[in-house]
Parts: structure tokens; sequence; C-alpha cells
């Protein structure tokens, strides 16, 4: 991505969790291959309309907590954690962001910010149900030094309904000393919107086949997950 790389705007762009920013998400238009959007953890979301060639900054609505309030909607200060797009409504776009959730319906243009009432949103993992726009799944963790599920009780939020309401399930999910933090590739939904995966940071990896609403665990712990593909 040369054309991006040498675009004035990245020079903007400013480490977070990290001491440099880093683009993660990559999401492909289905109905036309060479529409490509990105976003970048100290750098905001961007399109492509010609396979890279050229690219448009996005994120008008969205907000940066950690800036003056002067600051806070600038689009290259903005720090997504994730990017997911509903394959079935390719304009509907979720992300998780360092400071709250954030919905689209017209691609990377206008954003909408949601306020779930558990600890104002933060994580990094989201996904989107392959069909229905609407529907999406978060892991809510304490921020910013902390980084592990509130009282140690490991959560996933869902909503049905872009984000006007929320319900948490935890049945299956370790409630007492839970440390597991689900980074932004490790929480996926398989093809039919039933089927969910789930893999920590501390080795914890767990499946629901019921859209999220029970989950079971692996047996044995393995080394950090970072990344979870459905085969």
């Amino acid at each position: 991505m040369q054309s991006l790389w040498d675009d004035p705007r990245r020079l903007k762009w400013m480490g977070g969790g990290y001491d440099q920013p880093g683009i993660h998400s990559i999401s492909v238009d289905p109905r036309d291959l060479r529409r490509i959007a990105i976003a970048a953890s100290v750098g905001g979301v961007w399109e492509s309309t010609d396979d890279g060639e050229s690219w448009t900054l996005g994120g008008k609505g969205m907000r940066a907590a950690y800036l003056p309030p002067e600051q806070a909607g600038e689009p290259e200060a903005q720090d997504p954690h994730r990017l997911v797009r509903c394959p079935a409504e390719p304009d509907e776009f979720w992300v998780q962001h360092h400071n709250g959730i954030f919905k689209s319906v017209d691609g990377i243009a206008g954003w909408r910010e949601i306020f779930p009432p558990h600890e104002g949103g933060f994580g990094f993992a989201v996904a989107v149900h392959p069909r229905h726009g609407e529907r999406a799944w978060f892991v809510p963790a304490v921020k910013d030094e902390f980084r592990y599920p509130k009282d140690g009780k490991l959560l996933v939020a869902m909503t049905e309904d872009g984000g006007k309401s929320f319900e948490y399930f935890h049945r299956g999910l370790p409630q007492d000393s839970a440390y597991d933090l689900i980074y932004r590739h490790g929480l996926v939904v398989d093809d039919e919107g039933d089927g969910l995966a789930m893999g920590s940071t501390t080795g914890g990896l767990w499946f629901s086949t019921d859209g999220g609403e029970s989950w079971n665990g692996a047996r044995a712990r393995l080394p950090p997950i970072y990344a979870l593909a459905m085969a």
C-alpha cells in the first residue's frame, strides 16, 4: 500500500498501546473486490475504491476521549481496535474503538456512537452476524491500565438492534478471577451466525453453538491466543 504510506495524512498516525501505529483490520467489499476498508490503531478508518491506488479517510462521528475535547473528533487520531463488515449488508460496519463502540450504515463515512451499559464499551474484539448487520458481539473489559474483565467475570455482550440494547452472556464462562482479555481477532462467528469461538491472551478457548448465549471451554489452557478463524 505504497499510496497509503505516502499519504501526508498518515504522518499524523501515532502509537497507542504500542509505540507505533498499526493496520489490523482489512475488509474487502464482496460486491466490488477493488473496494477495501481498513482500520489503523491509532490512525482511523480508511477506504480505497481503486484497489489501493488512492485512499479516503472516514470516521466522522467518532470520538477520541483520550484527546482534548477540541481534538477528539480528528479522524486521523481515532483508535479503532477492530473493524468488521456485515457480508450480506456490506455498507454496515461496526468498530470496537478504544473508548467505545461505533456503528455505520453508510460505509466508513459517518458513524454513530453506541453507549452500552457495561464499562463504557472498552474492548478489542467485535464480530458481526454474516446476514444481519444490526447483530454483533463484543467482549467488554476495564481500561486502561487494567485490561481484564470487570470484577474478574468474563462476559460476552450481544446486540440485535444496532446497539439500542444489549444482552450479556456468561453461562460457561469463568466468573471468578478471570483475567482473560479477548484481543482484536480473538472472537469469530461462523457463516450461519450461530457458532462462535473466542480465545484469550491468557490461553482460554471457548465455543458457542447458540449465538453466544452459552459457552463450552477447552479443558487445557493454551499459549496466548491472538487470532482465530473458522474452518
